[in-house]
């Protein structure tokens, strides 16, 4: 995730639960035995101002799941809850240049109402992994083109990581061509793909019974990975909204994003939307305001 040469300590937080802290004891165990060598350090803690002590990089990855029967609501006030108390301890004890990555669900919001709590960290130091919808979009492309993976570049993923998202086929490139010179089916990428990227962790829910795991993983050392790593490449995140893109301020959303230095990234404006894409983004921001709205208490 850093390269091949930058030592890490791992400070790893679970619930105060016997059986979850157990469980957390055997991932330590694994950890070991797997014998990496930048693996310098374990700490296994319940408390959050011992995990995040001096953290440089904090990678909030746990929240509660929907169970069943539960509102959305519900389930945003309670994860909201969960990041109000992480985003204190961050806040309070973690390093002067820590980077915060938001993958528990939903993300956006949860990214939101963690930057809340900041007073001494800048609000733009949290960030939300939409490199799991990127991803996901530009393997379908690269099934439906019959290409390597590889080949798909230039995929922006705007808005919230839910069905809502907008995975900008517009101005996605494969190989050297346009999506849209080689892909022609727009009913497909209008309709389809849209639906089966915003849909895909609904799916392997009801493939495997739970929610994605390795998948997301990857994601998250693609997002940590970008943002650690100057370069002109142009990378989907969720970050701190000021009005780009027609979204509302004071939201987290995915946009186009480049790094500039390692941690610190900045909004790529220049992105062209059709109106198609604008109707889309404009559905997602909606929603976005909808969960704003949910939590404005615990903001």
């Amino acid at each position: 995730m850093f390269g091949p040469t930058q030592p890490v300590i791992l400070q790893l937080l679970e619930i105060p639960v016997d059986k979850a802290q157990q469980a957390l004891r055997g991932v330590a165990m694994e950890l070991s035995d797997c014998a990496f060598p930048l693996l310098r350090g374990l700490v296994l803690t319940s408390d959050p101002k011992v995990a995040f002590k001096d953290a440089q990089w904090c990678l909030l990855v746990g929240s509660k799941p929907r169970g069943p029967g539960m509102e959305r609501a519900d389930l945003l006030k309670d994860n909201g809850r969960i990041f109000i108390g992480q985003g204190d301890a961050i806040d309070a004890v973690a390093a002067d240049d820590c980077r915060v990555v938001v993958v528990g669900n939903p993300c956006n919001t949860n990214a939101m109402i963690c930057a809340s709590r900041l007073k001494r960290l800048p609000r733009t130091s949290v960030t939300a992994m939409m490199r799991l919808d990127q991803n996901r979009a530009m393997a379908q492309l690269a099934a439906k083109a019959g290409v390597e993976v590889c080949d798909v570049s230039n995929m922006i993923v705007y808005g919230n990581h839910s069905p809502t998202m907008f995975a900008d086929f517009f101005n996605a490139r494969i190989g050297e061509r346009e999506a849209l010179e080689v892909i022609t089916d727009k009913a497909w990428l209008e309709n389809d793909f849209l639906s089966t990227v915003g849909k895909r962790g609904a799916a392997i829910i009801e493939a495997r019974g739970v929610s994605s795991a390795a998948s997301a993983a990857n994601a998250l050392i693609d997002h940590v990975k970008a943002l650690n790593t100057p370069s002109t490449a142009v990378h989907s995140m969720a970050v701190y909204s000021a009005g780009e893109y027609g979204f509302s301020t004071d939201i987290w959303a995915g946009m186009p994003c480049r790094t500039i230095t390692p941690g610190r990234y900045e909004i790529v404006p220049t992105m062209a939307l059709t109106a198609f894409a604008r109707e889309r983004i404009a559905l997602s921001n909606k929603e976005l305001l909808g969960e704003r709205e949910i939590v404005k208490e615990l903001l």
